[in-house]
C-alpha cells in the first residue's frame, strides 16, 4: 500500500505479457522502485541481540502511518515526516508482544492485538491516538486464548471492532458499552486460525474472514437481532471448490476487499505457478470472474485494489510489483505496444522520454550541423 499510493512517481515500467487466453486481457506492469520512504535501521532488537516486533500500515484521514511493535510499545512512524525517528510511542506491559494493529475511522483510537502471553492469554490494548506516550485507556483479556491475528474497526461505525485469532474465534464489539463482557457482540467459530479479517457488503454489515489453510467464512452481521443463521457461506478449504474452467481450484486464497462501487466482494485465488483468479463471494459461495495469467512466476502473497484508477497490484514471491489495468496502453522499455479494448478505461499518465528526445535533438544538431558545413564548401 505504501509503494502504490507514495512511490508511483519513481516507477520504471517494463513489459509483462496478459493473458492470451483472454478476448480482452487486462495490461499488465511490472516495476522496481526507490523507495522515497525508508525503515529505520537498524531494526530494534530485543535484551537477546533478536529483533523484535511486527509492521502495519495504518491509513487516517489524510496521513499514512507505518506501525511497529518492540517490546511492550508500539512506535508510529508518519510518512509526511523525513528522518527514522519514530513521532509517536504507545507503552503498554513489557509482556506484550503485538501482532496487529488498527485505527479506528475517527482516526483517534488505536488498537493492538498481542500474541498469546505465558501460554494462556492475549489481549486488545486500546489507546487515545491524540495522546502518545499515555496509559492505554484499556484492556479486553477474556475474548481469545491465542495470538490475536488481525484487528479491524468497522469503516463507517468508530465503535464497531473485530478481531481474529489463531484460537480460531472471530469476536465482533461494541466499544461504546465499555467492559469487555457488555461490549462482546458475537463470537463466530472459524473452526480453524483465522489469517484476515475484513468487513464487507451493503453499509459494511457483513464480515470475512479467511483461514490459514484456506478456510473461508462469510457472516451476516444484520441479523444478530434476528432469529436467522449469521453464516451466509462457508467452506473449511476453498481449494476442495472447482471454480476454474476443467474442474480445478485454487491453490491458496491471497485475500479479499469490498468493492463499494460495484458492489462486490473481491476474493483473490492463485495457483503455485503464479496465475491469478479473481472470484465474487456471496451467500451462493465463490465465482469465478477472471483469471490474469503471464505475470508473477510463483505465489502471489498481497494485492491492492485502486478503486479511483480502477487498476489491482498484485506483489509476490517473485519480488515483482505488478499493476493490472484492462484497455490500456501497454508501457514497455523498449517498443510501445497499445492493447485495444471495447473498455473505456486508458491509462492517462505517460512517462517522459527524456533519453528519446535527447537522441532525436542530437541527430537534429548534427544534421543541421552537416549542412552547415555543406554550404560553407559549397
Amino acid at each position: 500500500q505504501v509503494l502504490w499510493r507514495f512511490w508511483r512517481s519513481s516507477l520504471r515500467f517494463c513489459r509483462c505479457p496478459g493473458d492470451p487466453v483472454q478476448r480482452n486481457p487486462p495490461t499488465c506492469w511490472t516495476w522496481r522502485c526507490s523507495p522515497a520512504v525508508r525503515w529505520p535501521s537498524p531494526a530494534p532488537t530485543s535484551a537477546s541481540g533478536s529483533t523484535t516486533g511486527r509492521v502495519s500500515v495504518l491509513w487516517g484521514s489524510f496521513w499514512v502511518t507505518l506501525v511497529r511493535s518492540v517490546a511492550g510499545s508500539v512506535r508510529l512512524w508518519d510518512v509526511r515526516h523525513r528522518g527514522s525517528d519514530a513521532v509517536q510511542t504507545f507503552g503498554s506491559d513489557s509482556t506484550h508482544s503485538f501482532c496487529s494493529f488498527d485505527l479506528n475511522c475517527s482516526d483517534a483510537l488505536l488498537c493492538a492485538g498481542t500474541e498469546q502471553v505465558d501460554g494462556e492469554d492475549s489481549f486488545l490494548v486500546f489507546w487515545d491516538r491524540r495522546k502518545p506516550g499515555t496509559d492505554p485507556l484499556g484492556v479486553y483479556s477474556e475474548s481469545h486464548s491465542d495470538d490475536i491475528t488481525q484487528v479491524r474497526f468497522h469503516p463507517q461505525d468508530k465503535d464497531r471492532l473485530a478481531s481474529g485469532s489463531t484460537d480460531g474465534l472471530v469476536n465482533v464489539f461494541d466499544l461504546s458499552r465499555g467492559a469487555e463482557d457488555e461490549a462482546l457482540l458475537a463470537t463466530l467459530n472459524s473452526d480453524s486460525s483465522a489469517g484476515a479479517v475484513c468487513w464487507c457488503g451493503p453499509a459494511s454489515s457483513r464480515l470475512l474472514c479467511l483461514s490459514h489453510d484456506e478456510g473461508l467464512h462469510l457472516w451476516d452481521l444484520s441479523r444478530l437481532d434476528g432469529d436467522q443463521p449469521l453464516s451466509l457461506f462457508s467452506t473449511a478449504d476453498a481449494r476442495s471448490l472447482e471454480l476454474l474452467p476443467g474442474g480445478g481450484g485454487v491453490d491458496y486464497l491471497v485475500g479479499g476487499s469490498y468493492l463499494e462501487g460495484a458492489e462486490l466482494l473481491l476474493v483473490v485465488g492463485g495457483t503455485r505457478s503464479g496465475e491469478l483468479h479473481l472470484m465474487s463471494c456471496d451467500g451462493d459461495g465463490l465465482r469465478l470472474l477472471r483469471s490474469l495469467e503471464g505475470g508473477h512466476k510463483s505465489t502471489v502473497r498481497c494485492f491492492l485494489w485502486d478503486a479511483q484508477g480502477e487498476a489491482l497490484v498484485t506483489g509476490g514471491e517473485d519480488a515483482q510489483l505488478l499493476l493490472w489495468k484492462p484497455g490500456g496502453e501497454e508501457l514497455t522499455t523498449g517498443k510501445k505496444e497499445t492493447m485495444k479494448s471495447q473498455s473505456a478505461l486508458r491509462l492517462k499518465s505517460r512517462p517522459h522520454k527524456k533519453h528519446e528526445y535527447q537522441r532525436k535533438k542530437k541527430i537534429q544538431k548534427e544534421e543541421d550541423s552537416g549542412s552547415f558545413r555543406s554550404h560553407e564548401r559549397v
